[in-house]
Order: C-alpha cells, then structure tokens, then sequence
C-alpha cells in the first residue's frame, strides 16, 4: 500500500511531466503565471504539504514534505520555487494563524485556490533583515495600519495573500518585529513594475507597497516578538527546498546530456563511449547524489537547533552544484546545447537565480563560518613547537634589535 508520500511525489513527478514540461516555455513567452497550472498543483495535492489534514493539507513533515520540489524542479526551478514558497506559507498560516484566519484562509490555500507569498526582504536592505523600514501601527480597535515597501516579492500581483514582515516600533533590534497577512486586495497595497527576469519571467516578481494598509487582527500570524524568529525559520524551510529544486534542475540537465551523448556519433563512435564525456557525466551524477544526501538530511534537521547550519550547508552547496552540472551538460552537447529546444541555457540561468534567492551562498557561507568560529572556541589549543612564536613574545627593543 502507497504512503502519501509515495502518493504525493508520484503526484509532483506527473505534474512535472504532463503540466509543467510540455508548456514553461509558452509561459516563458507569455510572462504570465500560469494559474490553471497552480490550479492543478492544488487538486494534485502540492499546495498544503505540510497543513494538517483537517484544514485539507497532506499533513506531511518538512522531512518528506519538501522531496516534492526535487521533482518538481525536474520541470522547472522556478516553478518549484514559487510553489515551495506558498507551502511555507500554507504552513504558517495554517499552524500559528489565528482561528478566523484558519477558518477563513485554511482549505483556500491547501486547496491552491488561493496563492500565498512571503515577503521579507526591503529595497535598501538586501540580505540585513534588521535594517527594516516597514512599519505598523496599531490601531484603538485592534487592526493594524501598515507602511513600507518590499523588494523581491514573487507571486507579485499574482498571489492573493502576502505573509509580511513588519517592525511596530521605530526601537533597534528584532523583537518588535511580527508577520502579518495582508490581503491582495487591501486598499492601499500596490506593486512597481516587473522585474525582468529572462528565464524565467512567467513568475512575477516586484517591489511591494504599503501606503497605510488597514489589516484585520485575524491576520496576525506570528505576534509581536516573534515575528523574526519565525521569518528565519521561514528562510530555513525554503533554502533546503531551492536545494530540493535543484536536485531536480541536475537531473533533468543530466539526462538531456545523457539523451543527447548516447546517440551523437563522433570519432568512430557514440559520444558517451568516449571517457572524458563518461568523466564529466560521471561528476555531475556524483554532485546529485550527494546533494540529494545533503538536502535530505538538512530537511530532518530543520527544527532543530542545528537546523539553520544544515539549511546552510545545503544552500551553499546544492546550488553550486546545480549551475556547475547545467554548464557541464552544456559542454557535453557542445554548440547544440546552446540551442533553446534543449533547454540548458534556462538551466544555468535558474540555477543561477536560485543560488541568490532566499540567501545568497555568500550569506550561507557566514553562517558556515560563524559556527566554525563556535566550534573552534570550545577546542584545545595546539602546542607551539620549540622554537616557534619566540619572536613574537620577545619585547620591542629585542625584535628592533
């Protein structure tokens, strides 16, 4: 008998193969989301992974969960992304959202009749959360009033509810910060033009603004205090999912080379007989496997206290392998692999934007490095040879001398 997670990635991988396959490249030409597309993700089962059973969610953990964006990402990156984002959303908003809001929002967004979005990131600030500009005020009668803008939001226009970080006090720091849901249609919430994004432009992407947008109590999602906390979480969740997507971006360059080399004639034979072709091939199937390792086991540790190191490990490597593979596959096909049909140019392009999203690999190695510093605060010094740092612990005048 099926589990629903084996029910739920047989799902994912015929959505990618039947849906997502055969028509990014229209939406690409299109610039448009593809509502009908998101619309079948949701009766597939896509859109509530991890909300509770009895708001219509799959119920899954994040464990197993997040293994549906590496086949998704077998389709399209970008796609996954977007999906994976409403997921972490559906996720908040139906665990620590209040009781009308579940009651109201819950089976609408496990459903996929209404989309979610996360937005975090400010114009001016870029990958520093604590320099925050947006901010609420809250009102005699419990709504809250809201100003600021947004940067980088997907799902821009598109999506019908936008999980928002805010500050509620001009003090430094993060613990007066909360995330709120504000409604698509709230009056005063508007968005700037849409980023133009080559390879991947039928997901909306712009700066967001608030000019004073009323919103309901009912839409608090984390309280003051923890609004944060939960935003890092958040951005946990999804670095381990752009890692999930990735794994699904390697394979599908993989098997494009490896479709391509077993038939090209050259030299007297086929192109994958030929051992530098199996070396290149061979490394980029090494890549996967271990990325698929390294993604899996920072999914089972997210929650925990070594969640964020692992969330990091994974964002810093996977998609570093992702766009090293694309352009490995390139070669392998060599001046046919820069054609469009084959599709490894939108390959190393969406591997590229997914290692900058959602923290870049930069970020993930300071994180790396932070708990290196840690760990090498808790270890012994080593003994200094004889002879060796005299120098150093001399006085002045002896080392001028």
């Amino acid at each position: 008998m099926a589990s629903t997670l084996d029910t739920i990635l047989a799902a994912a991988k015929d959505h990618a193969d039947s849906v997502i396959k055969p028509n990014v490249e229209t939406w690409n030409a299109a610039k448009a989301w593809p509502r009908d597309a998101s619309d079948k993700a949701g009766e597939a089962g896509l859109t509530g992974l991890y909300a509770p059973v009895e708001l219509g969610g799959q119920g899954l953990p994040l464990s197993e969960g997040i293994q549906v964006y590496e086949q998704l990402g077998m389709g399209d990156g970008a796609y996954a992304f977007a999906l994976s984002m409403h997921n972490i959303c559906t996720f908040a908003g139906c665990g620590y959202g209040t009781e009308a809001f579940k009651k109201k929002w819950g089976r609408e967004l496990t459903s996929g009749r209404k989309l979610a979005n996360f937005a975090l990131t400010e114009p001016q600030s870029g990958s520093d959360p604590m320099k925050m500009y947006s901010r609420a005020t809250i009102n005699g009668d419990g709504t809250w009033t809201i100003s600021g803008s947004k940067a980088w939001v997907s799902l821009a226009t598109e999506a019908d509810l936008y999980f928002t970080v805010v500050k509620t006090s001009d003090e430094p720091g993060h613990h007066d910060m909360a995330m709120i849901a504000i409604p698509a249609d709230a009056e005063g919430l508007s968005f700037g033009p849409l980023y133009e994004t080559p390879s991947y432009s039928f997901l909306p992407m712009s700066e967001m603004y608030m000019d004073r947008v009323q919103v309901s109590e009912d839409n608090i999602i984390l309280p003051i205090g923890q609004g944060f906390q939960g935003s890092l979480m958040a951005i946990d969740i999804a670095r381990v999912s752009i890692a999930s997507g990735c794994c699904g971006l390697m394979q599908a360059a993989l098997d494009t080379a490896l479709s391509y080399a077993k038939n090209r004639k050259m030299f007297g034979g086929k192109n994958l007989d030929l051992d530098g072709i199996q070396w290149m091939l061979g490394e980029v199937a090494t890549d996967l496997e271990a990325s698929r390792l390294l993604y899996r086991k920072a999914a089972e540790a997210l929650g925990t206290p070594e969640g964020p190191l692992m969330a990091a490990h994974a964002k810093r490597f996977v998609p570093d392998a992702a766009l090293k593979a694309a352009n490995t596959c390139t070669q392998v096909l060599g001046g046919m692999g820069l054609l469009q049909p084959y599709g490894l140019d939108r390959l190393s392009r969406l591997a590229q934007m997914l290692k900058i999203v959602d923290g870049t690999t930069e970020i993930s190695r300071k994180v790396i490095g932070r708990a290196l510093q840690k760990r090498a605060a808790q270890l012994p010094d080593l003994p200094v040879p004889k002879g060796f740092g005299e120098i150093d612990s001399a006085p002045a005048a002896q080392q001028v001398a």
